[in-house]
């Protein structure tokens, strides 16, 4: 495509795509381009480099957040559903996991989100920094159980690009690694369950009983 044939919008979702497919290591303008059919030098008329296109693309994901309706359900139950959203899509995107620790993220979409998270928490009864706190911790929480997901998305690339000696590099460390667990009596118990496929794997529901107990915590600091 020729640069004036082409549109922001047209950039910013191919870059998602690619994102999604390649992770942050894999956007830059040539690869960009070649999805496009385009020269990479023509999309420098719409987004000013990487960084910005990176911010974009957040922006555009973030845009898919469901924001629940605080007239129809309780604090605790619009929580809930906006870090299960929020969940979700940190794992449809991975990247975005990567991005936070490489971009400081910022943007409409997010803004929108956050908005309507500490609305959430003063609904609860949080004033002031407490409701950010509360905002905070639940975000965070969600961030960090997103980060497995990333990772082994990031793997997955790996091995796929590698073959066979990222595949071997990868079943070594899982037995090296479960060699030594079985060493310790608690991981040994959970090793020889049906249930635990591998050493690194989280137990089923484990976020879930997660973000509920956070919950929990959260209620009784209201009550205090």
């Amino acid at each position: 495509m020729a640069r004036d044939t082409l549109t922001r919008e047209q950039i910013v979702r191919t870059a998602v795509e690619l994102l999604d497919a390649e992770g942050l290591e894999g956007l830059n303008m040539r690869a960009l381009g070649k999805r496009l059919d385009s020269a990479a030098t023509a999309m420098y008329w719409h987004v000013k480099n990487k960084d910005n296109l990176v911010l974009l693309a957040t922006d555009q994901v973030w845009g898919e957040l469901k924001l629940p309706d605080l007239d129809a359900v309780d604090w605790r139950t619009a929580t809930t559903a906006m870090a299960v959203d929020l969940y979700e899509m940190f794992t449809r995107h991975p990247w975005l996991v990567q991005a936070f620790a490489a971009h400081v993220l910022y943007g409409e979409g997010k803004a929108r989100h956050d908005d309507h998270s500490l609305a959430v928490h003063e609904t609860a009864g949080f004033t002031g920094a407490q409701a950010d706190q509360a905002a905070s911790a639940v975000f965070t929480y969600v961030l960090g159980n997103a980060a497995g997901a990333a990772a082994t998305a990031s793997l997955t690339r790996k091995l796929t690009r590698d073959d066979t000696t990222a595949e071997e590099q990868f079943q070594d460390a899982m037995g090296k690694a479960k060699e030594i667990a079985m060493r310790y009596p608690r991981l040994r118990t959970r090793l020889e369950t049906p249930a635990a496929t591998d050493y690194a794997a989280a137990p089923d529901d484990a976020f879930e009983f997660g973000l509920q107990a956070l919950l929990d915590g959260l209620e009784r600091q209201l009550a205090a």
